[in-house]
């Protein structure tokens, strides 16, 4: 079975293309002001009108407030919000009946005690987004570049599909495959020259690798 891929954090129209001729399922946008990924509504709207049929267009953010995702829903066309705040399962709940579009919801792990969490959230989301839990008082809640004990994951399901996140690159997300189960997988900065910005050499490399070429 091959597994889908999305590629996080793009910024530019070669991005798109990039990730596309990669076979990407998902691409991400990031609507997080302090990340060197982040894009404005315009930018964001031109680009997700760039994405292939077939591809789904997802939003990042952060804690937003209902006026935000009110503009920014009439701004961008998106497929699904992608939570990656400290929102509580009531809250996903309430944006995802606010808004009508599926929620992942990205939870940060650092060792078993962090997985209880995940339940509740699978309860609420459409899908979940198992990520490295970043470090105390980092700008960033993900796109660090960190990894976890992928063991922690082997042999669990959740009744909603999931999605691999965290310090994944070419050299290493097979084993990430090969040690979790996952079915999806996300990368940001593993797929980058610098912070930011996109190589569409590693996208292909990051794709052949996910499925084994």
């Amino acid at each position: 079975m091959s597994i889908s891929i999305k590629f996080c954090g793009l910024s530019q129209p070669a991005d798109i293309v990039a990730a596309a001729e990669a076979g990407a399922r998902y691409v991400g946008f990031v609507f997080f002001p302090k990340s060197p990924r982040a894009v404005s509504l315009t930018q964001a709207r031109d680009l997700a009108l760039a994405v292939p049929v077939g591809v789904a267009k997802v939003g990042l953010v952060v804690n937003p407030e209902d006026a935000f995702l009110d503009q920014l829903l009439a701004e961008v066309p998106l497929d699904i919000l992608q939570l990656h705040g400290h929102e509580t399962p009531t809250r996903v709940a309430g944006i995802r009946a606010r808004t009508g579009l599926p929620v992942m919801k990205a939870i940060g792990i650092a060792d078993a005690d962090d997985l209880g969490q995940i339940a509740d959230y699978a309860a609420v989301s459409d899908q979940l987004l198992i990520d490295a839990k970043p470090p105390k008082n980092a700008d960033l809640p993900g796109g660090n570049g960190l990894s976890f004990d992928w063991r922690l994951l082997a042999g669990r399901r959740w009744p909603v599909p999931w999605m691999l996140a965290g310090g994944l690159t070419p050299d290493n997300v097979r084993l990430a495959v090969q040690m979790t189960g996952a079915q999806q997988v996300d990368v940001s900065s593993g797929v980058e020259s610098r912070a930011g910005v996109k190589d569409p050499t590693l996208i292909h490399a990051f794709a052949d690798a996910v499925n084994g070429g």
